[in-house]
C-alpha cells in the first residue's frame, strides 16, 4: 500500500489516533469551488464549508461527524432564473472495516445509509462533495415561477385537456342526465 495520500485532503486510517478525535476543516478555494460547481451542474458555489471531526468506534472503525455549509446557485426548471439555496446541515458517515455489499444485484437499501466500507484513507473532501450532491435541490424554483397550462392539437380540431384525459370524468354529468331522465 502507498504511503502517498490519493489526494491532499486524505486522511491515512493507519496514522489516526485511536484514542482522540481528529479534527478537519475544508474551506475550497475559488478554483476548486468553480470546479466542484461544474460537476454538480451547478450555476455557482459559494461559502462552502466542512468542519468536523473523525473518531475511532472500537478497534477498527471509524465515524465522521461533520456540518456542511454551502450556498448553491441553479437555474428555476420553470423559467431558468437563478435561485439561491443555503445548505446548512450535519453530515455523518461511519467507515466500518467489515463492511458487506448485498450479493444480489436488486436489494434493499439499509435503514442506516450512512455506513460504507473502510479503506485505508478517509478523505473528507470526497464525502463533502457526496454530501453536497445529495442536498442539492432536484427541481430548483423560483418563488414566483409558475408552470403554466400548455394545449396543443391540430389546427382547426378542439384542444384536449387535462379534464377530457380523465376517463371517469364525464361519468358524473351522465348520472345526474339519467337521473333526472334526460337521456
Amino acid at each position: 500500500m502507498s504511503l502517498t495520500p490519493p489526494t491532499s485532503t486524505a486522511l491515512r486510517v493507519a496514522e489516526l489516533p485511536q484514542n482522540t478525535e481528529t479534527p478537519f476543516s475544508l474551506r475550497p478555494d475559488a478554483n476548486t469551488l468553480r470546479q466542484i460547481a461544474d460537476e454538480l451542474g451547478l450555476t455557482s458555489l459559494k461559502k462552502l464549508a466542512f468542519e468536523g471531526k473523525l473518531t475511532a468506534l472500537g478497534k477498527t472503525d471509524w465515524q465522521l461527524d461533520a456540518r456542511l455549509g454551502a450556498t448553491v446557485v441553479q437555474p428555476c426548471v420553470v423559467t431558468l432564473e437563478p435561485v439561491m439555496t443555503r445548505i446548512d446541515t450535519n453530515i455523518t458517515r461511519l467507515f466500518i472495516k467489515d463492511y458487506s455489499e448485498p450479493d444480489e444485484p436488486e436489494a434493499e437499501m439499509p435503514e442506516d445509509d450512512r455506513s460504507e466500507p473502510l479503506t485505508p484513507w478517509i478523505d473528507p473532501a470526497v464525502v463533502m462533495i457526496e454530501a453536497l450532491a445529495l442536498e442539492v435541490p432536484e427541481y430548483p424554483r423560483a418563488a414566483d415561477a409558475e408552470l403554466g397550462k400548455a394545449v396543443y392539437t391540430k389546427p382547426g380540431e378542439a384542444p384536449m385537456t387535462d379534464e377530457d384525459a380523465r376517463p371517469f370524468a364525464g361519468l358524473a354529468d351522465l348520472r345526474k342526465n339519467l337521473e333526472d331522465g334526460k337521456e
